[in-house]
């Protein structure tokens, strides 16, 4: 064991490759599982030491296996976290130099957190939370959208568990004592760690919902992640707009229900939309989503000009043949033909339309009526469709839902004033 010790050490000082190779793959197998437990510490221990061994040791894919086989026997504690401090030397050597990010995250993934404080491995809930967004975000990189989430949904329940929230220094305005700037600069620098760590978060758990076609729930993170002018001024305002951006993306690719309305309501209220006009990749998304929300029909060049802004896991074909704005514009359009016709063939239809032919419109109008998004019946016959007007109760609840989506709107910008109070 001495022997295979100080040739460890040796070789770690010259960078001998081949012979840590020989060590770790060969030599060692003489030894018990707690002689080389205690052997691959002292390797990992000695590389991190050492001022020449790493990073270059990285680009050696010998080197890379005997890493990968020592982090993975190890004590129940090594030396000032050694460990974890080669880990996250790898993370940052693979996407730095390699932007090899499954591989990245898959190293910081076997990161050791432990809550007690007298561990060498305590990690306050920030730094924990932090590990995890970041294997998300690298996941997220390679469109592993599974394991992205996995890592997420950690994050979140340190989140949760934790308390930790959006804070604001205004209080802090008030003290100025010289005694206590120093105290102020170091709790503002927490703050700010704090809020941009929940941003990232943020960020990563809507790009998950959209990624997995979850579009209303992911509408509603991009527009409350846009909303972040009103806790920090660190972020780019164009950045936000992007933000606020794909919230009308989603919001538009959502499928047809009342709180999708409640969710274009909210984006339609605010007072930037207009603004994403300037953005070559939303230039139509404010007049289609305003006639979505105000029921009106969206024109095939419009749909059109959207479409070719959307991502490629936003264009995914059904099983009826349809894409998914597609699908999603026809069910829209549905309803406002219904606001301005009581009954029309299906051949008309689809020619006012303009996106599907008659059988289609057909099929996707059943569908409404069995769901009950669309009030109306089927003439198979004549193929004619025709549209019923709601009854008294009908307009009493679709009153009764516009009031809950203003007062829902109103309870936003109050909780909003309340945090930043």
């Amino acid at each position: 064991m001495e022997a295979l010790t100080q040739s460890v050490t040796a070789a770690i000082q010259s960078s001998d490759y081949p012979q840590l190779s020989l060590v770790f793959t060969s030599q060692w197998q003489s030894l018990g599982q707690g002689e080389q437990r205690t052997l691959a510490a002292h390797f990992i221990k000695s590389a991190v030491a050492s001022s020449t061994f790493l990073p270059d040791a990285f680009k050696n894919a010998q080197m890379m296996t005997v890493i990968t086989t020592t982090l993975g026997h190890l004590p129940p504690t090594v030396d000032g976290a050694a460990d974890n401090v080669l880990r996250q030397r790898i993370f940052d050597y693979k996407v730095n130099e390699e932007e090899d990010y499954s591989t990245a995250a898959q190293i910081l993934s076997g990161v050791r957190m432990e809550t007690n404080e007298g561990s060498v491995y305590y990690m306050t809930p920030i730094e924990r939370c932090d590990v995890f967004v970041k294997v998300a975000e690298c996941y997220l990189e390679e469109d592993l959208t599974v394991e992205a989430e996995g890592a997420v949904t950690k994050a979140g329940t340190i989140i949760e568990t934790s308390g930790i929230s959006f804070k604001t220094n205004d209080d802090d305005d008030d003290n100025n004592d010289d005694d206590d700037n120093s105290n102020n600069k170091a709790k503002n620098k927490t703050d700010e760690q704090t809020m941009t760590l929940l941003l990232r978060y943020k960020s990563t758990y809507a790009r998950i919902l959209d990624a997995n076609r979850k579009f209303l729930n992911a509408a509603m993170k991009y527009h409350d992640l846009s909303t972040a002018y009103k806790y920090t001024d660190a972020i780019d305002e164009e950045d936000l707009l992007i933000m606020l951006g794909k919230a009308v993306t989603c919001a538009i690719l959502s499928p047809n229900s009342a709180q999708r309305q409640r969710v274009l309501g909210m984006v339609y209220k605010d007072e930037r939309l207009l603004q994403l006009d300037s953005i070559e990749e939303f230039q139509s998304h404010s007049s289609v989503l305003t006639k979505m929300y105000l029921n009106r029909i969206v024109q095939k060049k419009e749909l059109e000009q959207f479409e070719s802004s959307l991502a490629d896991h936003q264009r995914a074909i059904m099983a009826d043949g349809l894409t998914i704005v597609e699908r999603g514009v026809l069910e829209h359009n549905m309803v406002a033909v219904s606001h301005l016709y009581t009954s029309i063939y299906f051949s008309q239809l689809g020619e006012l339309l303009g996106v599907v032919d008659g059988e289609k419109a057909e099929r996707v109008a059943a569908k409404m009526i069995t769901d009950g998004s669309l009030s109306g019946s089927i003439d198979e016959m004549e193929g004619v469709l025709y549209f019923h007007p709601p009854n008294k109760d009908e307009s009493s609840l679709l009153h009764w839902d516009e009031t809950i989506t203003s007062f829902c709107v109103q309870l936003n910008k109050v909780t909003d004033a309340v945090r930043a109070s």
